[in-house]
């Protein structure tokens, strides 16, 4: 929830700061915002500028350079740098991460919301077969089905499970027989 948050925040940033920038006919535009895949480029970064070029009629870091003209981030962004050929680097500011992680460690809920729209779920998971011996294939079933409940049921669906024991008509026939 928490970096859907800030993602969230940065996409609606960018898109005022493209419509400033450009006009209202780019607000639409898909920030293209993603998580840095390695520490130096920051912790976020946004690739609007290259696509974005070409509809503009702009170079893409001079069209970095219009978005991070009308960009507001510094409240939670240390530091927002333009890379390459237009691509947007944002580092966000320790005092507000530590301010924000703060805030989720006193929340009984750890920042995560319940669904808007619940759902029943059932979820049928392990399914051993009580005539034959058990293995560790039933154990990795059944923690992963586990799992699945207990988050299902923390974002507020309602949860249906079955720990579906297999097929014994077999079995019991031979007995009887």
């Amino acid at each position: 929830h928490f970096v859907r948050d800030i993602q969230s925040i940065l996409i609606e940033r960018f898109s005022q700061a493209i419509r400033s920038a450009f006009g209202d006919a780019f607000a639409q535009a898909d920030p293209l915002i993603h998580v840095s895949t390695n520490p130096k480029f920051g912790d976020y970064q946004a690739n609007v500028a290259m696509g974005l070029a070409k509809s503009v009629g702009h170079k893409p870091r001079q069209v970095a350079q219009a978005i991070v003209d009308q960009l507001d981030v510094r409240e939670f962004c240390q530091e927002v740098q333009i890379a390459g050929p237009g691509f947007i680097n944002l580092t966000l500011r320790d005092d507000w991460l530590q301010t924000e992680t703060n805030r989720l460690i006193v929340d009984e809920r750890l920042g995560v919301v319940l669904t808007k729209t619940p759902r029943t779920c059932v979820i049928d998971y392990s399914s051993p077969n009580v005539a034959k011996p058990m293995h560790v294939g039933h154990l990795r079933s059944t923690v992963i089905g586990a799992a699945l409940c207990g988050i299902l049921d923390f974002l507020g669906n309602k949860v249906v499970s079955d720990n579906h024991i297999g097929d014994w008509g077999t079995q019991f026939g031979m007995i009887i027989f």
